[in-house]
């Protein structure tokens, strides 16, 4: 009886022993997506195109809103001169007027909003592609994502940390695209 018992588990060790054998290490790395998006050229490109784009529309919308605040001041100052018929007549223009503008102002943000999502939705789409070749190529089997916006590690080593290696390829291949798309514009001049 003893000597069963001794073989099951004799047995059951070697098997267990040959199933450890086969677990392979994983190569795995994780890219700082916050870091990525706050660092690569092409993201700090698209952002300060829309900060432009806003301050041009912008700029058009508060003409219009100074011109408002002046008619209003002057209003209050009219009200009482020329009666209450006027003044609410005056006052009701001067209320359409305002919904108009928080329209305007609505619409153009929204606007913005839409257009950069748009350009923000193919960068990713791209960087996506270009993190997968990536890992590919450096033979990983895993890269996580991590940083503010949903992280997927819950804790790394810094030394898996690949976001520097990442930015630089994604900038540099943002930068030899741009210089591409530049040289035909440069030939037609």
């Amino acid at each position: 009886m003893k000597k069963t018992i001794f073989l099951i588990a004799f047995a059951f060790a070697i098997i267990s022993c040959n199933k450890t054998t086969e677990i392979k290490e994983f190569k795995t790395a994780y890219i700082d997506t916050s870091k990525l998006m706050e660092e690569s050229t092409e993201a700090k490109d698209i952002e300060a195109k829309y900060k432009d784009k806003a301050k041009v529309m912008g700029s058009q919308l508060d003409a219009e809103v100074a011109q408002f605040k002046s008619e209003a001041a002057s209003f209050r100052e009219n009200a009482q001169k020329n009666g209450q018929a006027w003044a609410q007549q005056k006052g009701s223009e001067l209320q359409q007027r305002e919904e108009r503008l928080t329209y305007a102002q609505q619409a153009m943000l929204q606007q913005l909003q839409q257009e950069s999502g748009v350009e923000q939705d193919s960068m990713v789409k791209n960087y996506r592609k270009i993190i997968q070749e990536y890992g590919k190529q450096k033979g990983f089997d895993y890269i996580y994502g991590s940083g503010d916006v949903s992280p997927s590690v819950l804790y790394a080593k810094d030394s898996y940390d690949i976001t520097k290696e990442v930015i630089k390829l994604i900038n540099d291949k943002y930068q030899s695209t741009n210089k591409k798309e530049e040289t035909p514009k440069e030939e037609k001049k």
